[in-house]
């Protein structure tokens, strides 16, 4: 395939050595100091756009992208107030909208197993839950996509909970997140139950930037010749 990078960052670093090692082309390269060659991209030279910019860039590459209708994969997080919108300009023009918080096969299981885990701690109200993700300084959004959703697979499954906070003391109905950007962490994510008298503790952890790189090649792959809205879990069959 021919993929659009749009964002050169480390993991658009990473991102296009597995691309060029598992046989694509390496189309485009576009960030911050080129950002007006967005405007040369179109379905006759791009068969995927792969999205891993900043929040403060990623609502405009994704408007263009659907207004466009080119097929793109999204894991910038910090950007989701418009996620409504651009799933709706991508059905106007039948494109192809693929987005996840984090493309790892890893961190997708650890979301099932974190929702199967809170269905199970529903009916014992003596075991509070909090949650923690650690990621490097380099990172600008607080909390991560990551923990975002876990925190949402808690709030669906224990029914005293309706709503998450971040690095603050949480009310009876809230899930904690508590944030943290230290050196060159590629990802922690640990959710917590703690009772009086023990302690459950699940966590992932990520040893490298490769896993997220990979499953956006995978997904980027899985996409192609598709129109409508996908995530991870169309993509592994949950």
């Amino acid at each position: 395939m021919r993929i659009a990078l749009l964002g050169y960052g480390k993991m658009g670093k990473v991102i296009e050595q597995i691309a060029l090692q598992r046989g694509h082309e390496i189309s485009a390269k576009i960030d911050i100091t080129n950002r007006t060659e967005i405007l040369s991209l179109d379905r006759e030279n791009t068969d995927v756009v792969i999205e891993f910019s900043s929040p403060e860039s990623a609502y405009g590459n994704l408007k263009f992208c659907m207004e466009f209708g080119l097929p793109t994969i999204c894991g910038t997080t910090g950007w989701l107030q418009h996620k409504s919108e651009i799933e709706k300009l991508c059905l106007e023009n039948k494109a192809a909208f693929f987005y996840a918080s984090n493309y790892s096969i890893g961190v997708n299981l650890f979301f099932e197993l974190n929702k199967k885990l809170a269905q199970l701690m529903n009916p014992y109200k003596e075991f509070k839950v909090s949650s923690n993700e650690i990621h490097h300084t380099e990172k600008k959004d607080a909390p991560s996509g990551t923990a975002i959703t876990l925190a949402e697979g808690i709030i669906d499954n224990l029914s005293e909970k309706s709503k998450w906070v971040n690095n603050q003391i949480a009310a009876e109905n809230e899930v904690p997140i508590w944030s943290s950007r230290e050196g060159k962490v590629a990802g922690t994510h640990t959710v917590k139950y703690i009772s009086d008298v023990d302690q459950i503790e699940v966590s992932h952890i990520a040893h490298s930037r490769n896993g997220f790189a990979l499953g956006a090649i995978i997904a980027a792959e899985w996409l192609n010749g598709k129109q409508g809205i996908f995530g991870m879990k169309d993509l592994m069959g949950f």
